[in-house]
């Protein structure tokens, strides 16, 4: 029988140890016993059998090998984009009607429920945003922003969406079949492309799915925020880390956070609930680290007892 909701983790035995994090944050906070399928290689079967539960299902990835690619497209890596490409097709093995992707390096942070992510028992709210905060950053601005902004611009112009305002996310949003089938047939199929072809065009799955969807509106639109707070950059981390915004803070607005992994993995996998000291020391020296936190010592009794003459 096919679920009107579940969520999506692929991952590969060289993400375990984040695997293995993000499952059992899921099962902690999962009050409602909602569904996680996490795709996996054949291969890897061994390394992620034991995350299985009644609540977590591990799935073979070469059930949709039929669309992966095992050459590299627009500069990316296969592994790279078949992943990209099981996110985009999952829906067909008529598992569940709509999905949260969740990465990884997701860690859920406090409870949630289905009415998080879903309407009703068949429209699932979708994450679209213009991602300001990130145009403003000059690191993620020269790293990544403008390029970005091309591919989905790109993107937008092959479907046809001729709009001023372009909105999407980087992901951990939930995914429809219904969009995804108008996708297909009505999209792919009048061009003779595949997953992968349009992959080749600009390797951003998230945004075919989000301006088709606003092209086409197979299913309405119930546009909301981010559920996942993402440190796209180091700094970005390392700024919450010194103003001392906690867990706890976050999950005020969030349900869950992403340490990028992009940049955090030779860091170890950092967890939500290291302390201060813990995750700064990650990022500086011993040195660096005693120095600020003599310096906020030094502040906070200064501030405490007043400055000395």
């Amino acid at each position: 029988m096919t679920m009107t909701f579940a969520m999506l983790l692929k991952s590969y035995r060289e993400d375990l140890a984040y695997a293995q994090r993000m499952v059992a944050s899921f099962n902690l906070h999962n009050v409602e016993s909602l569904t996680l399928f996490v795709v996996v290689p054949q291969a890897d079967r061994e390394f992620f059998d034991p995350l299985a539960s009644a609540t977590v299902e591990i799935v073979d990835d070469e059930l949709l090998e039929r669309h992966f690619t095992d050459v590299p497209l627009h500069g990316m890596r296969p592994g790279y984009i078949n992943q990209e490409v099981v996110k985009l097709s999952f829906w067909e093995l008529g598992l569940a009607d709509n999905y949260f992707c969740v990465d990884s390096d997701a860690e859920f942070i406090r409870d949630f429920r289905r009415a998080d992510f879903m309407v009703d028992d068949h429209t699932p709210y979708s994450v679209l945003v213009e991602d300001h905060e990130l145009e403003v950053e000059p690191q993620y601005y020269e790293q990544y922003w403008r390029a970005r902004e091309h591919e989905i611009q790109h993107i937008a112009d092959v479907i046809g969406w001729d709009s001023p305002v372009i909105r999407t996310c980087h992901g951990h949003t939930v995914l429809s079949a219904t969009v995804l089938r108008s996708f297909v047939s009505d999209f792919l199929a009048g061009r003779g492309w595949t997953y992968t072809d349009a992959l080749a065009e600009a390797p951003y799955e998230f945004s075919w799915y989000n301006i088709w969807l606003q092209f086409a509106t197979p299913i309405a639109i119930h546009a909301r925020e981010p559920w996942v707070k993402v440190f796209h950059h180091e700094g970005h981390h390392l700024e919450y880390l010194m103003r001392g915004v906690t867990v706890a803070d976050i999950a005020r607005g969030y349900l869950a956070i992403v340490v990028n992994s992009n940049y955090s993995r030779d860091l170890g996998v950092v967890s939500a609930a290291a302390t201060k000291p813990e995750s700064l020391a990650r990022y500086l020296s011993y040195g660096e680290l005693v120095g600020v936190l003599t310096a906020k010592l030094r502040d906070t009794a200064q501030r405490r007892f007043g400055r000395r003459s």
